[in-house]
């Protein structure tokens, strides 16, 4: 694996914001900076944080929530300027009280990838030949956490580009720095909550789902290639992707 300086950049309230660019692909290629970025939610945004985003220059936001979670939590602020694009992806609802502890987070958590992989496979070719386009400029990818349906876009993306399963795998964990600062913010801001148990496959991102996950859907589809191919990405796109997206 290749030890990559810390891609992540820090807001007052979104704590899980980085940059895809710096990660090592195929024959020598590098991930680019400053195209792609992958966020928790950026709705959390504010007034603060205008001059740090605005430096980012970021053009598109993609949000993949729920419509009844941007009813609930709002989406990027106006302020931003950006194209907001929704693009919900389809899946049933989780439901944690199926984990159990012989199960393990990261087979629980892969199992959960692989069902979303599935359900919401038009979404995510969609979303992914959106990150193709030039035209589209730097862009954000955020769900609610950014943790399971934006590091399933994030690692599938990641693939296209050559980019190892181990060094994908390490992306995705990354998320878990990003629990503590939350949590002191979501103790902070909703104390009423403050004792609330979280479920552990919420608060866990193992190296070892996303390992699970892109192992089995080869297994399934014959390479995420193919997959997201047989899911509507039309095979020019994932030329345009490299094209843009490494250096």
């Amino acid at each position: 694996m290749t030890i990559v300086p810390d891609r992540s950049i820090m807001f007052t309230a979104v704590f899980n914001f980085r940059d895809l660019g710096g990660l090592p692909a195929a024959d020598g290629a590098v991930v680019r900076s400053g195209t792609v970025y992958r966020s928790d939610n950026l709705s959390r945004l504010v007034e603060a944080d205008r001059d740090s985003f605005g430096a980012l220059r970021v053009r598109t936001v993609i949000d993949l929530r729920r419509p009844t979670e941007v009813a609930s939590y709002g989406r990027v602020p106006e302020w931003t300027g950006v194209v907001w694009r929704h693009n919900h992806l389809e899946h049933p609802l989780w439901d944690h009280s199926t984990y159990t502890a012989e199960t393990g987070v990261a087979r629980w958590l892969a199992e959960r990838y692989l069902e979303l992989a599935h359900h919401g496979r038009a979404d995510i070719a969609r979303v992914i030949g959106m990150l193709t386009d030039a035209d589209n400029g730097p862009t954000v990818v955020h769900c609610l956490a950014g943790k399971d349906r934006t590091g399933l876009i994030v690692a599938l993306t990641l693939d296209l580009l050559g980019v190892a399963d181990e060094e994908i795998a390490q992306d995705y964990a990354l998320t878990g720095r990003s629990e503590a600062a939350f949590t002191r913010w979501f103790i902070q801001t909703h104390p009423d909550q403050a004792n609330v148990p979280t479920p552990v496959v919420y608060q866990q991102t193992p190296a070892e789902a996303m390992l699970l996950t892109l192992r089995e859907l080869r297994q399934r589809y014959g390479s995420v290639q193919e997959y997201l191919v047989g899911s509507g990405l039309h095979r020019e796109r994932i030329g345009m992707l490299r094209e843009r997206l490494l250096r």
